[in-house]
């Protein structure tokens, strides 16, 4: 202290330090003694109803008679750690149930679906996947830490540029699919989307059979330093998908290959990749 080290009189080193004097000269005080009244009124409340929240509290210790402050008790009901969580259960959209039906033709329905991995420092990273139902081609993989509503749009439209638009879209009820951008998006362009209902990844399961083998060949497989990393082994692994890995549904044939069973307007993709 100034007064004993610097042998300052107590009010000019009150004066130095900003401080009253009243404020020097007032004894300390027990916080926890101080607050004992009201730690006690509101252990016994909790003791006998666990399950109470602070204004159930306080209403029980003003009908009790107590005239504490309401601002004073929940201060000590969160000292006291007493203060839970709100549990708010997530309101899911009703959607129709999406019937699997395998199409005839390219270009009719897509499926789209997120993956999430991490870099090899720990850092997130999320994959757009894009695929047509018609002969299970991967259209497209894009790899970002963070793909929102709008990027989603963009990826979209620079896949219709090159493939055309197709009938419908389906996919689950993420945020980024459900926002009202995306959905005034797809109005726009005149393509239905087909949400699968919550909880019902089997509706959708065209694009979560390519997601695992996605994760089995590519990302399980390696350990990735940089995003750039991930997109190169990612688009060296599409063209092989397309062009050279057999596909049992497709009659044990690449996708590229199934291309002239189908009746459809569209041209052959395999030329992308030549």
């Amino acid at each position: 202290m100034l007064t004993v080290d610097h042998h300052l009189p107590k009010a000019r080193a009150c004066r130095i330090l900003g401080l009253s004097r009243t404020a020097f000269y007032r004894p300390k005080q027990d916080r926890l003694e101080r607050d004992r009244p009201v730690i006690d009124v509101l252990q016994e409340i909790i003791d006998r109803r666990p399950r109470w929240g602070f204004w159930k509290c306080f209403d029980r210790i003003r009908l009790d008679g107590h005239g504490f402050n309401h601002k004073r008790v929940h201060r000590v009901y969160c000292d006291l750690k007493l203060n839970m969580k709100r549990r708010i259960r997530k309101r899911l959209p009703d959607r129709p149930r999406q019937p699997l039906d395998h199409s005839q033709g390219l270009n009719l329905t897509w499926s789209l679906d997120f993956m999430r991995d991490t870099l090899y420092d720990g850092r997130a990273f999320r994959t757009l996947n894009v695929i047509d139902e018609g002969n299970r081609e991967a259209l497209r993989i894009e790899v970002g830490t963070s793909i929102s509503a709008i990027r989603l749009q963009r990826v979209m439209n620079e896949l219709i540029e090159v493939y055309g638009k197709p009938r419908a879209i389906r996919l689950d009820n993420g945020p980024e699919m459900t926002a009202q951008s995306f959905v005034e998006w797809a109005e726009r362009q005149n393509i239905a989307l087909r949400f699968i209902q919550p909880g019902k990844p089997n509706q959708n399961a065209f694009i979560e059979r390519f997601n695992k083998s996605y994760r089995q060949e590519v990302l399980d497989a390696n350990l990735f330093n940089t995003l750039a990393e991930v997109q190169a082994a990612t688009d060296d692994w599409i063209e092989d998908y397309n062009l050279n890995r057999p596909h049992d549904a497709l009659g044990r044939v690449p996708p590229a290959q199934y291309l002239p069973c189908l009746q459809t307007p569209n041209l052959s993709t395999s030329n992308l990749y030549t």
